[in-house]
């Protein structure tokens, strides 16, 4: 036997090479069970947390369209273009309103001097002794004061119509959208141009109606973007939508939230999206422990313990519940060990 062991003895070294590991595995997968199933009460920061998705968009964003169609005479930018508040964007041809204008004026002026001329011939329509002579003199000043005001109307319709021909920003910005770039194209009403102003841009977020009522003006949260994930940025709300937002699946309002950032280099754009972070509630250096282990009855709140090697109810007081642990009041002291509870 000793013998066949010397000759065989990488066989020996084998066996107790396997023997060995599975006696390491079943302590460690021991030890694995307790530590899953057994949780040391400690003093921790307990803190509720809410993350909300949105994306850049900005207060002053103006979409600007002609009234009526017509030929382009004149554009004076393009995409990407900073313009000053004020500054024209595009004009259609004049000519035909501008001779509209000229025949209405020719019109009121012809209008007037009948008016003139009328109103003298029967400025003393009160001193007629007949008195259906005088009503018909005062028929004849009221008609020509009406077609007078009619001509005065049309004049000024003229004149709106020469004004819509020619468009403007009402709002200093960054040209977003130019439907279209070139003079003497026929363009109609749905021709847009479009100005956005990079200094009102804001965060905007949509957010539960569970979630919104913990929110108001003021608040403060860390926003991080998608585009600039090193850049953290403290944005604090200002506006909570009163009614919630059309075209959402569930009830969720807009919420808005500023953040000091020089944008003259339009580093932040319509659009980009990010997240914001906001801390809720805090609890510092208080006893806790998950809230799995915590159990209820109708006589309260309960976690098991280890008493005589068995694993016993022990009534506890938990306060706030918060990321998924519950704060220990009463019952419990720092270093004892919970249960998940004795196996069916």
């Amino acid at each position: 036997m000793i013998g066949f062991l010397k000759r065989r003895w990488y066989v020996v070294l084998i066996l107790v090479a396997v023997i060995g590991f599975f006696l390491y595995r079943r302590n460690v997968s021991q030890a694995e069970n307790v530590k899953k199933t057994s949780y040391t009460v400690r003093r921790e920061t307990l803190r509720n947390t809410l993350s909300l998705s949105g994306a850049i968009d900005a207060d002053e964003h103006a979409t600007l369209q002609f009234q009526v169609g017509g030929r382009l005479s004149w554009v004076g930018v393009k995409e990407g273009d900073v313009i000053k508040k004020y500054q024209g964007i595009a004009s259609l041809d004049q000519r035909d309103v501008q001779k509209k204008l000229q025949k209405t004026l020719n019109a009121y002026i012809v209008t007037r001097d009948t008016f003139d001329q009328s109103a003298s011939d029967n400025k003393r329509w009160t001193d007629q002794p007949n008195n259906d002579l005088g009503d018909k003199m005062k028929r004849l000043i009221d008609q020509s004061q009406a077609n007078l005001n009619n001509s005065v109307l049309d004049v000024e319709l003229a004149d709106l119509a020469k004004q819509y021909s020619y468009l403007y920003t009402p709002i200093e910005g960054v040209v977003t959208r130019v439907d279209a770039p070139y003079a003497g194209v026929n363009v109609g009403i749905t021709t847009q141009y479009e100005v956005v102003n990079p200094k009102t841009i804001y965060f905007s977020a949509s957010v539960d109606q569970t979630d919104i009522v913990q929110f108001k003006p003021g608040m403060t949260g860390e926003l991080a973007f998608d585009s600039y994930p090193e850049d953290k940025l403290t944005g604090t709300v200002t506006y909570i939508s009163f009614s919630p937002k059309q075209g959402e699946t569930g009830t969720v309002y807009e919420m808005r939230m500023s953040f000091p950032v020089d944008n003259s280099m339009l580093r932040y754009r319509l659009g980009m999206t990010g997240d914001a972070s906001f801390l809720l509630e805090e609890k510092n250096n208080v006893l806790a422990i998950p809230t799995s282990y915590v159990k209820s009855d109708t006589q309260g709140k309960y976690v098991f313990i280890l008493q005589n090697a068995k694993q016993v109810k022990k009534y506890i007081k938990v306060g706030a519940e918060l990321d998924g642990k519950y704060e220990i009041l009463k019952g419990l002291q720092e270093g004892d060990t919970v249960y998940t509870g004795p196996t069916p």
